[in-house]
């Protein structure tokens, strides 16, 4: 059930009208008063704290309740629902979370000590931070805003990952230019809009999702030539992922039976959620996501940021995880086989034999990574008599366009890759991932883990943590 107060996208208008940028958000006092959790008692009491991740994907969003262990007590998932217009995809997040809080079985609820929730990178809401009132958007991941371009680009520096159409920054001054003016206007990424739901606290985002809007993880401050812009006011305080806010409101905890000692803290991307449902963050280490595209992320000692081959870095914790996305992948294989096909021609396949076929498969003309070329087009002749070499061929020719993007890395400065994780579908083809290990030249394994929701609940057990920092 939706609930009653999750229908308006201004619930609590009147209890904070300033914006957190500019008075701050003097949470420590609530956080401190809340941390008086003690885990021994809540076992000899026979309850166990649980952390609630939640994941906002493209097509819908998943829940992980897990404990301090990392052994899941419960899941779920809920699709979007239909929406008519761009605002009717806040309206879809917003029952989609409170149904998802709602799936959890009550039993559990009473235990959950922290939420986090990640969301879509440079997914964008404009809201009035007097009223709560959705001010614009959502602007999707997606949507392209080419019109804010020369002006971002005229104050950003050369090949700064917002100097693309579809980054958060294009999207503000894009809409900025357009309304005239901010007034009480406050930037949220998708993540942050969805915490305040159940926070009430204005502008908090975190280093993760504020790095497309032009925010330094590095120096831990928006540069110069982002502050001193006229819409500055307008973009949120930063923490890093995982710090936490407030307590969950006392009329959700209401409905919904969670403990008034809950605290909501900040989230992050759904790309770097899935990455540390791995739970590999030493230098060297990657994950490779074979879905419908193929993207990798690697921890590195040093941050490579150069937007000519869509390459930038997060911030994770003291390191950095740098990475790209090619538009090979699962897509190009779904076009050419079924499923079934895909698994009977695999048992053929002998993948200590390198094939002779040299492809670059592509769904259609475009690469970003590791080669930029919006012309590309796919190459995926000559074809084979037999399906099973052809299906070698392609397997390892996306097995090269992985390795060219390590080395990519590798040449930008990046820590050499060590150990690759395979998060997505392609993680399942035993075949392909000895063909990539003999490719790389590194161990290759199958994450344990590969749901961004099971990343956010561990943002989650990392708020609980910091939470009681803060009361030692």
């Amino acid at each position: 059930m939706v609930p009653a107060t999750a229908l308006s996208v201004h619930p609590l208008a009147h209890r904070h009208q300033q914006h957190p940028a500019r008075r701050g958000l003097e949470p420590r006092r609530r956080i401190t008063m809340l941390s008086r959790q003690n885990p021994e008692a809540d076992a000899a009491a026979g309850t166990t704290p649980l952390y609630l991740g939640i994941d906002f994907g493209t097509s819908g969003a998943r829940y992980a309740l897990i404990d301090r262990q990392g052994a899941i007590h419960s899941e779920g998932k809920r699709p979007y629902s239909p929406v008519g217009d761009a605002a009717g995809w806040a309206s879809s997040w917003r029952a989609a979370l409170f149904q998802l809080i709602d799936d959890i079985p009550p039993t559990l609820r009473p235990s959950i000590s922290a939420i986090s929730i990640d969301g879509t990178s440079a997914t964008t809401l404009i809201v009035d931070s007097e009223t709560g009132e959705l001010l614009a958007g959502p602007f999707l991941y997606n949507e392209s805003f080419p019109d804010a371009l020369p002006a971002v680009a005229s104050i950003a520096p050369a090949n700064h990952t917002v100097c693309s159409g579809t980054s958060t920054l294009c999207k503000l001054v894009s809409w900025w230019n357009a309304a005239g003016g901010g007034g009480a206007a406050v930037l949220m990424h998708q993540s942050d809009w969805l915490l305040w739901l159940l926070h009430g606290q204005y502008g908090v985002s975190d280093y993760n999702n504020a790095l497309k809007v032009g925010y330094d993880p590095e120096a831990g401050a928006y540069p110069s030539w982002l502050a001193s812009q006229p819409y500055a006011p307008m973009l949120p305080s930063v923490r890093a992922p995982g710090d936490p806010i407030a307590a969950v409101r006392d009329d959700v905890c209401s409905q919904y039976g969670l403990s008034k000692e809950c605290v909501v803290c900040t989230g992050t991307t759904d790309s770097i959620a899935a990455f540390l449902a791995a739970r590999t963050t030493g230098p060297g280490k990657a994950v490779t996501s074979l879905g419908s595209t193929l993207a990798i992320k690697l921890v590195s000692k040093v941050r490579v940021d150069d937007a000519r081959f869509g390459v930038y870095s997060h911030r994770l914790d003291d390191a950095w995880l740098v990475g790209g996305a090619s538009n090979t992948g699962g897509a190009v294989l779904r076009q050419l086989f079924t499923d079934d096909q895909l698994v009977a021609l695999s048992r053929s396949i002998d993948p200590a034999a390198a094939s002779p076929l040299d492809y670059y498969p592509l769904p259609r003309k475009g690469e970003r990574f590791p080669v930029s070329d919006p012309d590309m087009a796919p190459r995926l002749q000559p074809r084979p008599d037999s399906d099973a070499e052809y299906l070698h061929g392609i397997l390892e020719s996306i097995a090269r366009i992985e390795a060219k993007g390590y080395n990519l890395l590798r040449e930008l400065g990046a820590t050499a890759v060590e150990e690759v994780f395979t998060a997505g579908g392609g993680a399942q083809n035993n075949k392909w991932t000895a063909i990539r290990e003999r490719v790389l030249g590194v161990p290759v394994r199958k994450a344990e883990q590969t749901e961004a929701a099971y990343g956010a609940a561990l943002l989650a057990l990392k708020g609980a943590d910091r939470r009681a920092g803060v009361a030692s």
